[in-house]
């Protein structure tokens, strides 16, 4: 068993039966969970690698031919399927006299066989499912045409089963109910299923249909007392095994007459059809699957459940040991959450369980913790932000509805009114709306697997205190307070200027000397151009495709190209092949690898949620070039400036007091307070137009902002070898993605972060003005290192930590300049190419603050 390698305190409930110590399993078996926290197993669970093995082993060994035939091959697929089909219902304890079980997609296709019949039946159905159940069982009330009902409580179903009697139809019904939650891993009676059962004896006309799929995950599922059974039971498999991607739906054969009325059929479920004039048909009679296993089987993944049976029984005994090991984990976790608390006594761990239910107790509750975190101030902490969070540091959680409204809604206190409102408000599935009206959205899951170990619980609690449970303020780190210097105008100028002419992709600097133009949209030509994916359109982006920063654009305006490097390593060399792409949008004569083969098409996408119509280059030369570096399908398109229909999405941003001086919280100027509100921002929007960047025309970053940063990173605890191997070092500038990076125009006289307090700035000897919108909010895509294409987890990780205001991680300044038609600003009528100026490396910066506007008025 490998015992030694445990901790005496764990107890035998702990991978007791495995083949071996978990922690051995894991490394032979699952090698992707090397570096990885994985917390989505109520999603999927984990495959074996000897389950892939296996199965591949089968298949190169047989030939499995399409069971609709007589050859030997289809003889031999039939035969192994009606083999595992037997082996699956005796894994569930299901006696193949009183049960069939179809194999489907997936559990939703398995609701909707049986919502589809109901639905033909002569007189519809009435409907009734449980406050807790997914998406899948919610949805099939809209089939229902005799009405539907939620059953918000227990109580509910038990008086409405009570009343079943004194109220007969002819009417059949259909009670839905998961077995366990998907949301928080309460689990439901099964007792519902029997008593639904005896009371409608005489009638029988009131089925029960029982969703197994997150319980089977970690459960064994018992359906050896038919009296007891549902009459329907959907499931998947791969929230078994990983491994295939495949559902059952198992009948009670009692219940069987239900499909009767079911009136598609397809290739495989009938004995005979007519298709001209006569149109009848014979279904099959043998068997429920036969009738119901429309179309050719999914056989090769019928036969790779083969190898998933045995695999599953080789490293983990039984359904039995799978439980015993989630449940003791899931208490373990769910105590130390409970236990969790900021320095001022306050939780920091919001759960969300049932009263009902207990982890000591596997009859009530499954190895699930739904919750929310909050700060020291009782102020919710986004969900979004702690997924991106956790997904830096490789760890895989789920947020969100999680597929459950109905049990969502109410643990959050959210009203049918309510959700409506959010809906008009802008809030759709997978969006970043974490809190509204001061209250979450949504709920962070985490959910356990046969293959969990104890080390996972005690890295998610490591996360948990470095990243959300404040100390003391007289424990925090307090960077040192700039050194305060003889005002001296001007004091910054710009020590780099980016231009990024394809979204995403690595940067253009401009060279020293050569003066840039500055346009309402920002620098000329960037983000003109972006990379869509050739078959949903969607623009690319680094965050998922982080080779996008080894993409390298040069803008040669005297040739009059924009050409194109990719290389494996940064090097301003332009070593490798090369495309070469026409400024203009008329077609030359040139030599370049893109004129009159490369037609532009109008092409619909969407950037950063906004509709727009990109001209895409359609020639292969250029889709290829991109495609073959990227390893996706994807082409170049082009979103010209006069097109554009975008503006500025950042509001003007102003402060309701003034910001705290710079240093004196690890948060900066931009919080008086660690984890404060939220700074009122202004309900008027810039005006300035925007290409392809996602909220606002240019972006500000300050070098000695970044060095304080680095000393952060550099000076922050150094970790334990099983959270992370490696201590964090220094980041470059280049992450920031920043158009302007400005410096100190004295070296020692850095003052970081000073620029959060900057209300507009202007720069060069033609005073070219800018407004300063307000703070930029990062994401994970700081990570991504600009010269290899690597992602890590700095610098975001210490940004959460030192740089966090309200629900936000903040870090560099949004400015536009300021238009002709805004006061006090420059005026462009006699520019015929749109230009505002143009700014250099070099140029003085000077900065004003609200303070410095009140006193010039």
């Amino acid at each position: 068993m490998g015992a030694e390698t445990r901790s005496t305190e764990v107890p035998t409930a702990y991978c007791s039966g495995y083949s071996d110590d978990i922690d051995v399993i894991r490394e032979r078996e699952y090698p992707l969970l090397k570096d990885t926290t994985y917390f989505d197993h109520a999603g999927t669970t984990l495959y074996a690698k000897s389950l892939i093995d296996s199965f591949s082993q089968d298949l190169t060994a047989n030939l499995y031919g399409n069971p609709h035939s007589m050859s030997a091959s289809s003889q031999l697929s039939t035969q192994r399927v009606d083999d595992i089909r037997l082996r699956a219902l005796r894994f569930f304890n299901a006696d193949p006299d009183h049960f069939d079980l179809v194999f489907v997609a997936n559990a939703t296709a398995g609701i909707k066989l049986v919502a589809d019949a109901f639905r033909d039946s002569p007189r519809g159905f009435w409907y009734g499912y449980h406050v807790d159940a997914h998406t899948s069982l919610v949805g099939v009330r809209e089939l229902a045409s005799a009405g539907s009902r939620c059953f918000m409580q227990d109580e509910e179903v038990d008086e409405w089963i009570s009343d079943l009697e004194s109220e007969k139809t002819e009417t059949s019904a259909l009670l839905a109910y998961p077995a366990q939650s998907n949301m928080n891993g309460r689990r439901l009676s099964v007792r519902w299923c029997e008593q639904v059962r005896n009371r409608c004896s005489s009638t029988r006309n009131v089925y029960t249909l029982y969703d197994a799929a997150s319980f089977v995950s970690t459960s064994p599922l018992d359906l050896r007392n038919t009296a007891i059974a549902p009459d329907f039971t959907v499931l998947s498999f791969y929230k078994i095994f990983g491994f295939p991607d495949l559902g059952a739906l198992i009948v009670r054969k009692d219940a069987g007459h239900v499909f009767e009325n079911r009136k598609f059929f397809g290739g495989g479920t009938v004995d005979m059809v007519l298709a001209g004039k006569d149109s009848w048909h014979a279904r099959k009679q043998s068997s429920i699957h036969d009738r119901l296993e429309d179309g050719t089987l999914q056989f090769h993944n019928i036969i790779a459940l083969n190898s998933a049976f045995e695999t599953h029984r080789r490293l983990y005994g039984s359904m039995e040991n799978i439980s015993a090991h989630t449940r003791f984990l899931a208490k373990n976790l769910h105590d130390k959450m409970t236990s969790l608390k900021h320095y001022n006594g306050e939780r920091v761990c919001h759960l969300y369980k049932s009263p009902k239910s207990s982890y000591d107790n596997p009859f009530t509750q499954g190895p699930i913790l739904a919750f929310n975190l909050r700060n020291s101030h009782g102020i919710w902490i986004g969900k979004s932000e702690v997924e991106r969070l956790a997904s830096i540091k490789n760890m895989q959680i789920r947020s969100g509805t999680l597929c459950n409204p109905g049990g969502t809604a109410m643990s959050l206190g959210w009203s049918g009114a309510d959700m409506l409102r959010h809906y008009s408000a802008g809030m759709r599935c997978g969006d970043d709306h974490d809190v509204m009206d001061d209250r979450p959205t949504g709920i962070l899951r985490v959910s356990l697997g046969a293959m969990s170990s104890q080390r996972d619980i005690d890295k998610f609690m490591a996360f948990l205190e470095e990243f959300y449970t404040d100390k003391p303020p007289e424990d925090l780190i307090v960077p040192l307070m700039p050194l305060q210097q003889p005002q001296q105008q001007p004091s910054f100028y710009v020590e780099s200027l980016s231009v990024y002419p394809i979204k995403s992709c690595g940067a253009f600097r401009v060279p020293d000397g050569q003066r840039w133009t500055v346009r309402r949209e920002g620098l000329a030509r960037d983000r003109e151009w972006c990379l869509v994916h050739q078959g949903t359109g969607v623009t690319l982006n680094q965050k998922r495709y982080p080779r996008m920063a080894l993409i390298r654009p040069t803008l040669d305006l005297q040739r009059g190209v924009l050409r194109i490097t990719c290389s494996e390593a940064y090097s301003s060399s332009s070593e490798g092949k090369s495309l070469e792409i026409p400024l203009s949008r008329i077609a030359s004569n040139s030599n370049t690898l893109t004129t009159s083969l490369c037609q532009n098409a109008s092409k619909p996408s969407t950037v950063c949620g906004d509709k727009v119509v990109l001209q895409a280059y359609t020639c292969s030369t250029v889709s290829s070039f991109f495609t073959s570096f990227l390893g996706v399908p994807c082409t170049l398109a082009r979103f010209p400036p006069h097109s554009s229909t975008r503006s500025c999405s950042v509001k003007s941003q102003r402060q309701d007091q003034s910001p705290s001086m710079p240093g004196s919280f690890p948060q900066g100027p931009l919080s008086p307070t660690p984890n404060s509100t939220p700074t009122r921002l202004s309900t008027a929007p810039s005006k300035n137009p925007i290409l392809l960047s996602n909220e606002s025309p240019l972006l500000l970053i300050s070098r000695s902002s970044v060095n304080r940063l680095n000393e952060s990173i550099k000076s922050s605890s150094s970790p334990s070898p099983a959270h992370m191997q490696k201590k964090p070092t220094a980041v470059a500038a280049d992450v920031f993605r920043a158009n302007i990076v400005i410096a100190e125009t004295i070296p020692t006289a850095e003052r970081p972060y000073i620029e959060d307090t900057w209300s507009s700035l202007t720069i060069g000897t033609n005073q070219l003005q800018f407004n300063v919108l307000g703070s930029c909010e990062r994401c994970q895509m700081v990570c991504v290192d600009q010269y290899t294409g690597v992602r890590g987890d700095e610098p975001y990780a210490t940004l959460a930590k030192t740089r966090k205001v309200g629900r936000k991680i903040l870090f560099g300044r949004h400015v536009s300049p300021l238009l002709n038609e805004e006061n006090g600003a420059q005026d462009t009528s006699d520019n015929e190419d749109g230009s505002l100026g143009t700014v250099m490396v070099g140029d003085i910066v000077t900065p004003s603050t609200d303070e410095d506007d009140n006193d010039s008025s």
